[in-house]
């Protein structure tokens, strides 16, 4: 049975990538590429009982606070800096006041985001699948946070400002997530998407490696491309791009990690340096925030 892409439903597609899951099982996949909307996807796709197996880790970064070492510290310091950049690009950074804002942040893991939103006066909702993740930031924000199956009982146009984390990555119906998140927006509402970009200089030095091909936990990759003819026909216009430049950093030593290099620290940084230093020109930053607004 030919590979169908799970945007567009076209069997048009060619082989992009074979790699492995080098996280954690060290299983082999490939990643195809859809000729038609180009868009890549991972494949064989885990089916929805056996996905939860493979975030099974003490390692996965996204909900441990606690881990220990040089790579885990850098990333929470990291994502603590970076949470108030993502509050100013999901804002416009022009608002003066956030407050009364309604905001929804899908893939919330264990709230930190929300908990800034909170403290500058808006109006939270979250929803996270995992939970383990979904207690802790219930007992963090002091309110409910919901499960992914609830996205379709939310009623339409409820949300000033949707945003999504590097999650849109993990979804496996990308179809039905996007029409839902056109349905929930309010009218001139924003929705924020962050994603790897796999058409950046730490994507094509580290190749099968680039560790934010992370299959098959990341089950589709965008590139700019991608998402224009993926949002080009839908009521969400895209209105700006903007780089998220810690992640070449982090990617980048995680990558290191995969190759089984020493000073995998060090020559981490450089790569990521070097990759933000090309893309200034190129624009192609390891990790790309999308903003869209509801015409």
């Amino acid at each position: 049975m030919a590979n169908k892409c799970p945007w567009c439903n076209s069997e048009n597609n060619s082989r992009f990538l074979e790699l492995k899951d080098y996280f954690l099982t060290q299983e082999n996949f490939e990643i195809l590429e859809c000729n038609d909307c180009k868009l890549l996807f991972t494949t064989p796709c885990p089916s929805p009982e056996k996905i939860g197996d493979y975030y099974k880790s003490e390692n996965y970064l996204s909900h441990n606070e606690s881990k220990k070492g040089i790579v885990p510290t850098i990333y929470n310091l990291v994502k603590k800096i970076n949470i108030k950049n993502k509050f100013n690009i999901a804002t416009n950074s022009q608002q003066p006041i956030t407050n009364g804002l309604s905001l929804l942040d899908i893939g919330c893991g264990v709230g930190d985001f929300l908990n800034y939103a909170k403290e500058k006066g808006c109006k939270i909702t979250g929803i996270e699948p995992s939970e383990d993740a979904r207690k802790i930031a219930e007992e963090k924000l002091g309110t409910k946070i919901f499960s992914p199956d609830e996205l379709q009982n939310i009623p339409d146009e409820s949300f000033d400002i949707i945003t999504m984390w590097h999650v849109l990555e993990h979804v496996a119906d990308l179809k039905t997530e996007i029409h839902h998140l056109q349905r929930i927006v309010k009218k001139n509402g924003q929705l924020i998407l962050a994603l790897p970009n796999y058409k950046s200089f730490d994507a094509e030095y580290y190749k099968d490696k680039w560790a934010a091909y992370d299959v098959p936990r990341h089950l589709n990759h965008f590139s700019r491309t991608s998402i224009k003819n993926i949002f080009n026909k839908t009521v969400l216009q895209l209105v700006d791009i903007k780089p998220l430049k810690w992640d070449s950093y982090y990617i980048s030593m995680l990558s290191e990690q995969y190759i089984e290099h020493s000073n995998s620290f060090i020559k981490g940084i450089l790569t990521g340096c070097k990759s933000n230093c090309k893309a200034r020109k190129s624009g192609e930053y390891s990790s790309l925030v999308y903003v869209f607004t509801k015409k």
